[in-house]
């Protein structure tokens, strides 16, 4: 097979959640697959963390924005290079890919779904707009969908109508340098000064919850003796200013710690130096941060809703993330109670062991096949 994957942005120096899945995902067919061809599409970046090698092709494509890079660039190039399908991996696609087989991989539909608050980001917005005028031009050029949980293969079916042997789930893994570490060398200084703190990713998009965990943090500080201070990853200072500024919670201000972006390096010290992880989400198709601090032996207070119990498990610490008073309590309990957060992390431990890159790739590869075998008129060996 000669398969084309779509990487645009895995190049860029600040990393998220899709650039990551992708990324690892090659790498693990790099490794286990020589019997097939594949042509990896990126924007030229800084952070070249994908080589070529025999059979796996690494082409940079350039154009100005990310739009004209989708819809013109990476079909052009896909054509010329003969490929057999295009997998699409970051929830769009090109509207028109001169009758190359597509596989989409659809996150989630987030953007399809009503928000209850404004977001004042400007790039999230346009790709909001951007994916919701794309998507539904495209899924049904899609010889399969994947997604990343059964909440989300549910949600996707139910409000997209699709008939479901074209959709296909499969589970996120996470990366083996995530584990109990004993000898952390400090790292955590560069962003906080002493271990034991609360550790949560938070942005500016309203599914992080980042105002009520906050809120739920004020309230943990006003009961616990030990007072142990909360590393906010991905938010500025002026961010967290005006969410303690508007509920009125500014005294805690020297307790909550912006970390900025942490690179992906340093994040398995950062959560074995942490007291617990709060992954807190209003919404989450997935959540492999959940993955990354459960294999690293630190506790996770963690939503009761969308896929996060799927992933956690149902022993996990749920909470509901609408009532920050259930948030705090639960970071009182883990404070309060050693046995309890003993059972957590060892819950967590045990948990993990379900996922993996490597059962992503192979699932993945027996997906490209079946697609393979459904438009070449091939039959299987």
């Amino acid at each position: 097979m000669r398969i084309g994957i779509e990487a645009q942005r895995i190049f860029r120096k600040n990393k998220h959640g899709m650039d990551y899945v992708v990324l690892q995902e090659i790498r693990e067919l790099q490794r286990m697959d020589t019997d097939n061809e594949y042509f990896v599409y990126v924007k030229p970046g800084e952070d070249i963390c994908l080589e070529s090698s025999a059979n796996v092709h690494v082409v940079e494509l350039r154009c100005p924005s990310y739009p004209l890079w989708e819809q013109y660039a990476l079909p052009r190039a896909a054509r010329r290079d003969r490929v057999d399908m295009l997998h699409c991996t970051s929830n769009t696609a090109p509207v028109w890919c001169g009758g190359i087989p597509l596989v989409l991989t659809l996150h989630d539909i987030i953007f399809l779904e009503p928000r209850d608050k404004h977001n004042k980001s400007l790039y999230q917005n346009l790709g909001r707009i951007y994916r919701r005028m794309v998507v539904p031009k495209v899924i049904g050029k899609c010889r399969r969908i994947i997604t990343v949980s059964n909440f989300e293969l549910d949600n996707i079916v139910g409000r997209l109508k699709l008939p479901r042997d074209r959709m296909a789930m499969i589970y996120n893994g996470y990366n083996d340098w995530f584990r109990p570490v004993k000898d952390t060398a400090g790292v955590y200084r560069k962003y906080i000064g002493e271990r034991g703190y609360f550790f949560f990713l938070g942005n500016t998009d309203p599914k992080k919850n980042t105002a009520r965990t906050i809120m739920a943090y004020a309230g943990y500080l006003e009961r616990s003796d030990v007072k142990r201070k909360l590393l906010v990853a991905d938010l500025k200072q002026e961010s967290i200013d005006a969410i303690l500024r508007d509920n009125g919670i500014e005294h805690i201000r020297e307790y909550v710690v912006p970390s900025g972006y942490i690179v992906n390096s340093d994040l398995p010290y950062i959560y074995n130096d942490a007291f617990a992880f709060l992954y807190t989400s209003l919404r989450e198709s997935f959540g492999i941060p959940l993955l990354e601090a459960m294999a690293c032996g630190t506790p996770v207070v963690t939503s009761d809703t969308s896929s996060m119990p799927e992933i956690a498990g149902p022993d996990a610490a749920l909470t509901s993330p609408e009532r920050a008073g259930d948030i705090t309590e639960m970071m009182l309990r883990l404070e309060n109670d050693h046995d309890f957060r003993e059972r957590q992390i060892n819950i967590g431990l045990e948990r993990v062991k379900m996922f993996s890159w490597r059962k992503t790739a192979e699932e993945l590869l027996r997906l490209y096949k079946d697609v393979y075998m459904e438009t070449s008129g091939h039959k299987p060996h």
